[in-house]
């Protein structure tokens, strides 16, 4: 009953984690901002991937709850640019196994270890730059990982949260 009880309260405190972390320029008066676009790609080719157009499609959506108002560049007063930043994990794909004897107080044993796989995920990282100073002056980073194994849907649906997640804690202070 016991361990049942601590594994219980280690998933609920575990879900209470957040998914997202934010930083951003505590001398930053974010009232004065009204109006965004998007930022320029860094030498991009131009194209728009399949995920790029989900994180637009949601950070429009979440800015617009901010009553902020989509405009050309040269208008705005913050811009917006984000990232999928490619991250390398190592992933066990099996269990150990292991042998052992023994009598009284003595014995021998080996085990293998479980194999393992390195896996490539990608986490999300938007940041709000004035476009005066040049400056993020917001950051936020998700915890939570796009993998090549998910669905068109269920990456959609990431997206959609962990972007609205993002936004629920702008401008800081307001939480």
């Amino acid at each position: 009953m016991r361990v049942l009880l601590i594994a219980v309260m280690t998933a609920i405190l575990a879900g209470c984690a957040g998914n997202v972390v934010t930083d951003y320029n505590s001398a930053t008066v974010f009232g004065n901002y009204s109006q965004w676009a998007y930022a320029p790609l860094d030498g991009g080719s131009g194209v728009t991937s399949l995920d790029d157009a989900r994180v637009k499609a949601a950070v429009e959506r979440e800015l617009n709850r901010k009553a902020m108002k989509q405009v050309e560049s040269e208008n705005a007063d913050m811009l917006v640019r984000w990232q999928i930043v490619p991250e390398e994990r190592l992933e066990q794909t099996g269990v150990g196994l292991g042998f052992g004897f023994g009598r009284g107080n003595f014995g021998w044993a080996m085990s293998a270890p479980p194999p393992v796989r390195e896996v490539t995920e990608g986490k999300l990282v938007v940041e709000l730059v004035d476009r005066r100073s040049a400056e993020v002056v917001w950051r936020a980073v998700s915890r939570r990982y796009l993998n090549e194994n998910q669905s068109p849907e269920t990456r959609r649906k990431l997206i959609d949260e962990v972007v609205s997640e993002m936004f629920s804690k702008y401008p800081p202070g307001l939480n």
